[in-house]
């Protein structure tokens, strides 16, 4: 009696995450449930945190308190859309700035993170 064996391997594919469409939406602040949690605690830190990771001051986001509509939030969403090639408009960027300020920070945060690690490992095991 001989025995055949065969050894195969699951093989990952690699999926990439570039589109022009933000990741994740204004509201999915629970994907990240950490930084959701920071951006809650202390707010200031976080956005500070996020410019800085944005490249830009790390201080920038303090002037937001001085406008009607968050200039900081607003031009660093905006900044953010230009980089990575998402599409919007600067009335829908101030719309978020101004009604959804933290959330917006937390959206702008998950999409630095995913941008600049773009690659995903998705192993097919069967």
């Amino acid at each position: 009696m001989s025995e055949k064996m065969v050894a195969t391997q699951p093989r990952p594919f690699i999926m990439t995450t570039v589109s022009n469409e933000w990741t994740s939406g204004i509201c999915d602040c629970f994907q990240d449930l950490p930084q959701c949690c920071f951006a809650f605690w202390c707010f200031p830190c976080f956005a500070c945190k996020t410019s800085h990771e944005a490249g830009e001051c790390l201080c920038l986001p303090l002037l937001d308190s001085f406008g009607v509509i968050p200039p900081i939030t607003t031009a660093l969403r905006v900044s953010v859309r230009q980089r990575y090639g998402i599409e919007g408009t600067i009335c829908r960027d101030c719309v978020y700035a101004f009604f959804c300020g933290p959330c917006s920070w937390c959206q702008i945060s998950r999409e630095i993170k995913t941008r600049t690690n773009p690659m995903a490992f998705v192993s097919n095991t069967v």
